[in-house]
């Protein structure tokens, strides 16, 4: 049984005004994947993980996880404290 890989692309996708299409697009998958992968109901292989950082210029740790995120809220109120 495999476990559950969290991931902010919806959240990363959405701040920079992409659609599900030009992103499965830009990595070569069909742009179902990508909403399967938004609500958690797939997991991504390495190397679809890799072309997703590579397309949004950040670390793999920055976009999936073993563990669900900290909310954007939570973080805001600790700096805020």
């Amino acid at each position: 049984m495999s476990e559950k890989i969290f991931n902010r692309i919806r959240l990363l996708r959405q701040e920079k005004g992409i659609s599900r299409q030009s992103l499965a697009g830009a990595v070569g998958v069909n742009f179902q994947t990508i909403g399967y992968l938004e609500r958690g109901e797939y997991n991504p292989s390495m190397k679809l993980a890799f072309k997703i950082s590579r397309y949004f210029d950040l670390p793999v740790e920055a976009i999936f996880s073993d563990e669900p995120f900290e909310s954007l809220t939570e973080i805001l109120k600790r700096e805020n404290e």
